[in-house]
């Protein structure tokens, strides 16, 4: 009877918790992502001390300061290709929309629909519906109206930094006891240490990822090309519809662009064997080392989310998710909870740690 009491206010309580993080989501967004920003730069300034001979050499400062140009040489690059290209993709828009129109003509004639007399209207009613213009217009006005958001979520990002030094001494006084502060610090520590090596990783893994892109469309022409990289880079955060989208987005692109369809062909083939490669290899190395969590797990968060926040919540599922995982290994009424989340189905309290 207490344990269906527990289970009915566990469930209570997590309904609760939804409910205000759904309706907060304008709060709790901004903050969450200040947060892993963070987590990014610290992660990316303890990697560097792991550099061969150079690594040791630079002082923490050094570090650092690459560490936050690298975040900004990001968020810079996304403004500015937001910024410069804005009235060139309103202005191209009606060509790529007489392109994708000669494209469904080729294919209407080949398919031998062409001699349909309903032909005419089903082209029209389809140009209705796949307005370009109004397409690309709306999107790069979403995309510009981010950038007041990215300007806040850096804002809350430089005040965590800049508190970074105090929080070891605030931790110590979340409990009255040596043992409970010593636990606190542990956890704490344990979440640094994995979510930011995770999201350091990444970065690196997806900055990578969008640079082999950006010289893949390149070289076949593709309009835009640096405005894509940079999006594939910041998809390939977003576990599984990220690499989709980041080959979906580039190649619609090129359907309206081009008339040849080997071009077509090729950069199709060319940017999903570039996310194989970097998905089914790389990716499961750093998931597998840094994070411990089950695929199956990673896709229900992923919808859980993406339900709760958003775009943004679909970036921040697996270090949420991560976060969960260690904290439920601590409490014995929800470690079976983080065993069913692991990947391996081995999770570990502080004590646990401590006695091995």
């Amino acid at each position: 009877m207490n344990r269906l009491r527990s289970l009915v206010y566990i469930a209570v309580l997590m309904l609760i918790i939804g409910w205000v993080l759904h309706i907060g989501r304008a709060i709790f967004i901004p903050i969450v992502l200040g947060a892993a920003i963070v987590y990014v730069i610290v992660g990316l300034t303890h990697a560097q001390q792991r550099i061969p001979i150079l690594g040791q050499a630079m002082p923490i400062q050094l570090r650092y300061l690459l560490a936050v140009l690298f975040i900004g040489l990001i968020v810079g690059a996304l403004v500015y290709l937001v910024l410069a290209n804005k009235e060139r993709v309103l202005a191209l828009t009606p060509k790529y929309q007489e392109s994708l129109l000669a494209a469904i003509q080729s294919v209407a004639v080949t398919l031998g629909i062409e001699s349909e007399p309903t032909w005419a209207t089903l082209r029209q009613d389809l140009l209705n519906l796949v307005n370009v213009r109004s397409l690309v217009g709306s999107m790069v006005s979403s995309v510009s109206s981010m950038i007041l958001s990215i300007v806040v979520v850096l804002l809350y990002a430089t005040f965590l930094l800049f508190e970074t030094r105090s929080y070891p001494g605030k931790l110590d006084h979340l409990s009255d006891t040596p043992q409970g502060s010593a636990r606190i610090r542990q956890v704490a520590q344990d979440i640094n240490a994995r979510i930011g090596s995770y999201l350091a990783l990444k970065s690196v893994l997806s900055v990578l990822l969008g640079a082999v892109c950006w010289a893949l469309m390149r070289w076949v022409g593709l309009e835009f090309a640096g405005f894509w990289a940079v999006l594939i880079t910041l998809l390939n955060f977003i576990p599984y519809i990220g690499s989709f989208l980041g080959v979906l987005f580039p190649l619609a692109m090129a359907i309206a662009q081009f008339q040849d369809p080997a071009v077509i062909f090729y950069l199709a083939m060319g940017l999903i064997v570039v996310q194989f490669l970097i998905g089914s290899f790389l990716d499961p190395y750093v998931m597998g080392n840094s994070l411990n969590l089950s695929p199956f797990a990673i896709l229900v968060s992923l919808a859980v989310w993406s339900e709760f926040w958003g775009i943004a919540g679909a970036f921040l599922a697996v270090p949420i998710t991560a976060v969960i995982v260690i904290i439920f290994s601590e409490f014995a009424s929800t470690r079976p909870v983080a065993v069913l989340l692991s990947r391996t189905g081995q999770v570990r309290a502080t004590g646990d740690r401590h006695a091995a």
